[in-house]
């Protein structure tokens, strides 16, 4: 027994300790070769810090650290390979060149924004029939494609955006249909006549006009598709047939041009369109019976009809010619407007090739007789005026529940459609290009030729063709708005995903959606009332462009992730093509105007919050989720590349909870602590442990696992959680600590609450347990948190006002302590809360000095708080301090004897019996019996421990009878200090200091008895005396300065190398802690955590 003792002291304290033998992080603030070569004896010289001395070689003294902190060189890992790399470039970058403005032609500016738009819904058109052919497309088209793939969020949001795009797009087809109507058809139907006004009245009188009988086709229109989508195809058919036979006509005008050109003269001076009304003859002058007169032409640039008039100068210096406006597909014409320039607001409209006499330097005059350029024209405004012509292509996907096949008629319609319009659009522009002159393909107004319709001139036989034809495609177009709306806005109320929207769910007994129509109607009034739709137009081509950039993202992403469910019968994509596709409709979002685009993006924007936070949750199998664990998979396995920088570093938190009886959580306000630490946006995992086997009990770790999510929502804490099964509770929480996380995603710090009543019998077991998650936290390199008196921890509603953090920096075992505080401080609850630092100074340090160093360091953390270095000179081990490790062990020895075989304590009686019957007789029998009345009266019942412990030394067993029993007996006969029920035995509480020191120096006969008692004290292990020395006094130093702290922070000793002296290891921290409300104690994970560096 005498040598396991000794082994005892060798482990703990011998000069062969080597701490944990985990290798520390090598840290930006300590000099690690300094303090490895350091002499543990200099390092604590002295009995103050004893109780840190096991981990001296892992965890400086403070001193120590301050000592170093003048030489800031060394650099955090990575940190010098950076600035080394930015001091590598030197020199300055070039500077960018500027760009110029596009100058481009009719070719350039026409061509290529068709291709554009037709390569981009051509994209869309493959992606959409991917995602069309995977699987059964029921009612709402593009938006269950989208939502499906997306999921419900993105769904919602896009289908509401474009059902809005759709509807006001109904709205503005009813519009045109009626300007075409009241101009070139039946101007005398007009209600508010038009004729004789000029300017603003003119347009408010088409205005009024349009909103009455807009209303009226509506209504009809409404009503169409009401009675159902039959007749609805019916009508189409009779539109469509109206549409080609335009196309055709128009065609048939462009081979009639080779033969015989119509008649459309356009005249020009010099080089520059004159305005038709400006002119009655396209001359200065006529001949009439051999006389000159001039003409209107004349005096609308001279200052009177006379020849001899003052006229402008450009009129002098050219001649006035008449061109044809149309010359036919033969004229070669097609070379002239390949090239061209966008025009500036303001410009005259010049023909090409034509001379012309003009002064540059002289300003123009007369310019209200030419034909003046009303907007700036640049390639990204020709790319927006043509979309809309494209954006009808998802018109079937829209009625997808009408359709008996939509897998097979999607594709092959959606496609067949994109190919049949691209090819008349594009064989349009070459034609109109080879047939038109370009100043009449750029008068916007035809104010060159009368206002005539160029088209319909252009069109054979008659030009009624193109305005019929005009009149039923816009026609046509609004009845398909007012069909496709409603069914997008019925599957969006079915799901379920915006609440107030599922009255318009319900229709007829066929499925008609008659409320959606209703809605979708009320809208387009209002589109119609406003009539002048030019603001919102804009808006609605970007609803479109982002409906299709969502098509193929969602294809793109489902062919990326490769999902087992991905299995589209339309073979004929690539994710490269819908990426690309996306691309487009995302750019030409931002060419059209990238003002509208970001509009239309937060409107999107607030209706996918609006879905996230209120509608109703999903699991669609969506590609988002998929991106999720793609992401995630990914992330983790860039974790696994190596630890994290300091920098990076952040408490991920393994919450150690217990549960009782019914699995709810006997500690909330752990989480509610772990909420208010989670300013560093870590990971959290709250793990318990149930006891029983996996196949009996695990509808009980079912019942806690949900217990444990409620209170993680009701405290706010994001996290996981984890409840293993385990027949053995401490075999259970070492494998919650072993195997919590996943890969590189891995907490690094245990938070598990102080065992409250570890003294009593009951919680025995509990302190066991709790000492061996110190030491597997130690072992493993992870940080520890244990929160003291945790029931009087604050919740997440209170606040603090005032008070303090008290960080009580003993040694340094990585910045855990610094950055705690720092974070707590992020919180509402602590806000208020100033930051205080104290370190403790020894014989030899400067005091002076250490604070200047640490103002220093603090300032380079970057961290405000309050300095103080407090002294602690060496002093004499206090009678008081003897005595107190005395009953320590006392307590220790008695314990571990009730938990011995009957066999086995009869032997340990008698064994403490022969051996302590000198000490027996030097006793004085009133120390004896003041001893004892004392312990009686202080004392509290402790919990026998679980398992049999051998005897370490006879000379304490000697002690405990010597000290206790005045004859041989056994620990439980009425002699002894032992109860007599359950076998719990009276020992003095540390709370109990106060007394026990008065009692045993009041008297004389006390101090006698003290004195007598000498050799007792000398037997003692005068480890434990020592660290029952620091414990003491830092606890009375931490004590007058932090009495009043709302938090102290204080470094957590480390655990004895051994299970001899565990319970004397929790008495040195319940010593430490004594006196203080809130404490917790902090325990680094052997690196650092913190850095100066930026």
């Amino acid at each position: 027994m005498l040598n396991n003792m000794t082994d005892c002291e060798e482990g703990e304290g011998g000069p062969n300790s080597q701490g944990d033998g985990n290798p520390k992080e090598s840290s930006p603030f300590i000099n690690s070769s300094a303090a490895t070569n350091m002499d543990k004896s200099q390092q604590y010289d002295g009995n103050n810090m004893a109780l840190f001395e096991e981990e001296m070689d892992t965890s400086p003294m403070v001193s120590s650290l301050l000592s170093t902190l003048a030489n800031y060189s060394n650099l955090p890992t990575g940190s010098k390979e950076h600035e080394e790399a930015e001091n590598n470039e030197e020199g300055t970058r070039p500077s960018k060149k500027p760009v110029k403005a596009p100058q481009l032609g009719t070719l350039m500016g026409v061509y290529l924004p068709c291709i554009q738009n037709i390569f981009g819904t051509m994209l869309t058109a493959i992606s959409m029939s991917a995602i069309a052919t995977n699987g059964v497309v029921p009612a709402g088209g593009s938006y269950y494609m989208i939502s499906r793939s997306l999921g419900p969020e993105f769904g919602g949001a896009v289908g509401i955006c474009f059902y809005l795009g759709t509807t006001f797009a109904g709205a503005m087809y009813i519009l045109g249909c009626i300007e075409i109507l009241l101009i070139y058809i039946v101007p005398q139907a007009a209600i508010f006549k038009i004729e004789g006004l000029e300017g603003q009245e003119a347009e408010a009188a088409l205005l009024n006009n349009m909103r009455v009988y807009g209303t009226i086709v509506l209504s009809f229109m409404a009503l169409v598709v009401f009675v159902g989508v039959k007749y609805v195809n019916k009508l189409a058919l009779v539109f469509l047939a109206c549409v080609i036979l335009s196309i055709v006509a128009v065609y048939a005008g462009v081979i009639k041009t080779a033969i015989d050109p119509p008649v459309f003269p356009v005249c020009l001076l010099g080089n520059r369109t004159l305005l038709s009304k400006g002119y009655d003859v396209c001359a200065k002058v006529i001949e009439i019976d051999n006389e000159t007169i001039t003409t209107k032409l004349w005096r609308s640039f001279c200052d009177s009809e006379y020849l001899n008039a003052t006229c402008d100068e450009y009129f002098t210096n050219n001649n006035v010619t008449e061109i044809q406006g149309i010359p036919g597909v033969t004229s070669g014409i097609l070379a002239e407007n390949l090239f061209g320039n966008y025009l500036e607001k303001g410009m005259i409209l010049e023909k090409r090739g034509l001379a012309s006499d003009a002064d540059p330097d002289s300003p123009t005059t007369s310019s209200n007789r030419y034909i003046l350029a009303d907007i700036t024209s640049f390639f990204t405004l020709l790319v927006g005026i043509y979309f809309p012509s494209v954006t009808g292509i998802m018109a079937g996907s829209n009625r997808s529940g009408d359709l008996r096949d939509a897998q097979k008629s999607i594709p092959i319609g959606t496609i067949a459609a994109i190919s049949t319009t691209s090819t008349v659009y594009m064989s349009c522009v070459v034609l109109f290009g080879a047939c038109i002159e370009g100043v009449v393909l750029r008068d916007k107004f035809g104010e060159g030729v009368n206002g005539n319709l160029v088209i319909g001139t252009l069109a054979w036989p008659s030009p009624w063709v193109i305005v019929f034809g005009s009149f039923f495609s816009t026609c046509g177009a609004g009845l398909q708005s007012l069909t496709g709306a409603p069914r997008l806005l019925q599957a969006i109320s079915r799901d379920g995903i915006i609440p107030f929207l599922r009255v318009f769910g319900h229709g007829k007994a066929n499925g008609e959606p008659t409320w959606a129509l209703l809605l979708t109607a009320s809208i387009c009034e209002i589109g119609i009332i406003i009539a002048s739709l030019d603001s919102v137009a804009p808006i609605l081509s970007m609803f479109f462009l982002m409906c299709y950039m969502f098509v193929n993202l969602a294809c793109a992403l489902q062919t990326l992730l490769r999902t087992p469910n991905w299995r589209p019968r339309f073979k004929f994509y690539h994710w490269a093509l819908s990426f690309l596709g996306m691309s487009l409709c995302l750019s030409l979002m931002f060419m059209c105007s990238w003002y509208y685009a970001i509009v239309a993006m937060g409107i999107a924007t607030c209706i996918y919050k609006y879905i996230e936070f209120c509608g109703a949750e999903k699991e669609w199998g969506d590609g988002i989720r998929g991106i999720s664990l793609s992401a995630a998979r990914f992330a983790l396995m860039r974790l696994e590349e190596g630890p994290p920088h300091t920098k990076n570093w952040r408490p991920q938190i393994l919450v150690l909870v217990s549960m009782d009886a019914e699995q709810n959580i006997e500690q909330p306000r752990l989480l509610s602590l772990t909420n208010q630490l989670k300013a560093g946006k870590g990971l959290t995992i709250v793990g318990t442990s149930v006891h029983g086997t996996f196949l009996d009990n695990y509808t009980e770790a079912q019942k806690a696992d949900q217990s444990l999510r409620k209170l993680m929502e009701t405290e706010k804490v994001k996290g996981f959680t984890q409840v293993v099964i385990s027949s053995n509770l401490r075999d259970g929480t070492s494998h919650l600590i072993q195997v919590g996380g996943l890969g590189g995603l891995k907490h690094n710090t245990v938070m598990v609450s102080w065992p409250r009543n570890w003294k009593q019998p009951e919680c025995h077991q509990e302190f066991r347990n709790f000492i061996e998650v110190v030491r597997e936290t130690t072992i493993a390199s992870i940080a520890l948190l244990v929160p003291k008196n945790i029931a009087s921890y604050p919740s997440n509603g209170e606040r603090f006002t005032e008070g303090h953090i008290d960080v009580w920096w003993v040694v340094h075992d990585g910045g855990m302590l610094m950055l705690l505080p720092f974070l707590l401080r992020q919180h509402k609850v602590w806000k208020k809360c100033k930051m205080r630092i104290f370190t403790v100074a020894q014989m030899d340090d400067n005091s002076i000095q250490m604070k200047k160093d640490l103002i220093t360091f603090l300032y380079h953390l970057r961290i405000d708080a309050e300095v103080e270095v407090v002294e602690m000179h060496d002093g004499d081990i206090s009678a008081y301090t003897y005595e107190k490790t005395l009953i320590m062990e006392q307590r220790s020895q008695i314990v571990k004897q009730m938990h011995l075989t009957k066999n086995e304590m009869e032997r340990e009686i008698q064994s403490i019996t022969d051996s302590s019957r000198g000490s027996i007789r030097r006793k004085n029998p009133s120390a004896l019996r003041s001893q004892r009345s004392a312990e009686e009266g202080a004392g509290i019942t402790e919990k026998p421990e679980e398992e049999s412990e051998a005897v370490s030394n006879p000379q304490q067993v000697q002690l405990i009878h010597s000290k206790n029993v005045s004859t041989p007996t056994s620990p439980t006969s009425p002699t002894s200090p032992a109860a007599p029920a359950g076998g719990a035995v009276a020992w003095p509480d540390s709370k109990g200091t106060g007394k026990e020191k008065t009692l045993l120096t009041a008297t004389p006969e006390a101090g006698k008895d003290l004195f007598s008692m000498k050799p007792e004290w000398e037997n003692l292990n005068q480890t434990d005396v020592r660290r029952m020395h620091t414990a003491m006094r830092l606890n009375e130093v931490i004590t007058k300065k932090s009495k009043e702290a709302k938090l102290v922070l204080l470094n957590m000793p480390g655990p004895p190398k051994n299970r001899v002296g565990d319970e004397n290891y929790m008495e040195f921290l319940e010593v430490l802690t004594e006196g203080l409300n809130r404490v917790l104690l902090v325990r680094g994970g052997g690196r650092e955590v913190i850095t100066i560096y930026s």
